[in-house]
């Protein structure tokens, strides 16, 4: 059982059912998702981590956007640290700073120029307050040193309609919905938070190439299992899926979906939380930031 925090069709579940349906043979046995979506993803995390830590519940969830869970809310039933875990990376998506066609800014530093001329006056969207997306927003704003006036929406396809007719600056957002915008010239993509460049669009300088040191997020995607599995049901998991993430098929499908693969050991996972939990402490320490 895969416990997915999110509901069907979006980033996390699209992985996890990919994943599962090259697991299952390999395994022997199928492999049901279940989705659990509610309370910025703690009610499925929550469900997983009181699951029996015998090797078949696992949980499918992000990188960073469980790191921010723990930061932001104060009353948590669990905690990513203790009660899970830590199986393999299966991969991240692609985050973009993306403008109207009607935007002056034809690079990032424009664009920072632009917000150094009128402070707060620049808007930027956001999935909403205190999840990844509106933290990266705020991530590049203090490497920047701009300030920005922050506009939340519910997801994705609400701020669309607002970026496209100009009344929103810029969003730091997910790549995907912003595809077919990008691709009719409607609108521009400046840069990438990744550390490396998009294989989508190589020609889009990182953040970090264009001198916003410590400006890296993406929507990064990871398999977790309830604290106390064994450690030889870790290491197995772990080598089939690495092998899983390797087929040519699998990593077509997710790259069409602005998804690229990559595993890992258990012990680089770890260590990849915890860096999440230190950078976002900052960001939402400087930035004063609350949960809704």
């Amino acid at each position: 059982r895969f416990v997915v925090p999110f509901p069907p069709g979006g980033g996390v579940d699209i992985v996890a059912r990919s994943v599962a349906e090259k697991l299952s043979p390999r395994l022997g046995q199928p492999i049901l998702i279940d989705n659990k979506p509610g309370a910025g993803t703690t009610i499925g995390t929550d469900a997983a981590a009181k699951s029996a830590p015998d090797g078949y519940t696992f949980l499918v969830g992000p990188i960073g956007g469980q790191a921010i869970v723990l930061l932001l809310h104060k009353n948590l039933t669990f905690d990513i640290r203790r009660d899970f875990a830590p199986v393999t990376r299966l991969g991240q998506g692609t985050i973009a700073l993306v403008v109207p066609e009607s935007s002056k800014a034809k690079s990032a530093a424009e664009l920072v120029a632009l917000a150094k001329a009128s402070p707060g006056k620049l808007t930027f969207a956001s999935s909403g307050t205190g999840a990844l997306i509106h933290l990266t927003g705020e991530l590049f704003s203090q490497a920047a040193g701009i300030r920005m006036t922050h506009i939340p929406y519910k997801g994705t396809t609400q701020i669309l309609p607002d970026i496209l007719n100009g009344r929103i600056d810029m969003a730091l957002d997910s790549l995907p919905a912003y595809l077919p915008h990008l691709k009719s010239g409607k609108l521009r993509a400046l840069a990438v938070a990744s550390r490396q460049r998009s294989a989508q669009f190589p020609e889009l300088p990182t953040l970090l190439e264009s001198g916003f040191p410590g400006v890296v997020s993406a929507t990064d995607y990871a398999l977790y299992a309830p604290a106390g599995t064994p450690k030889e049901v870790i290491a197995l998991v772990n080598r089939e899926i690495g092998a899983v993430l390797q087929m040519a098929d699998l990593r077509a499908k997710l790259a069409a979906q602005g998804t690229e693969v990559a595993g890992s050991t258990p012990e680089a996972l770890k260590d990849e939380l915890l860096d999440e939990i230190a950078k976002w402490a900052k960001v939402i320490r400087d930035g004063n930031i609350r949960p809704e």
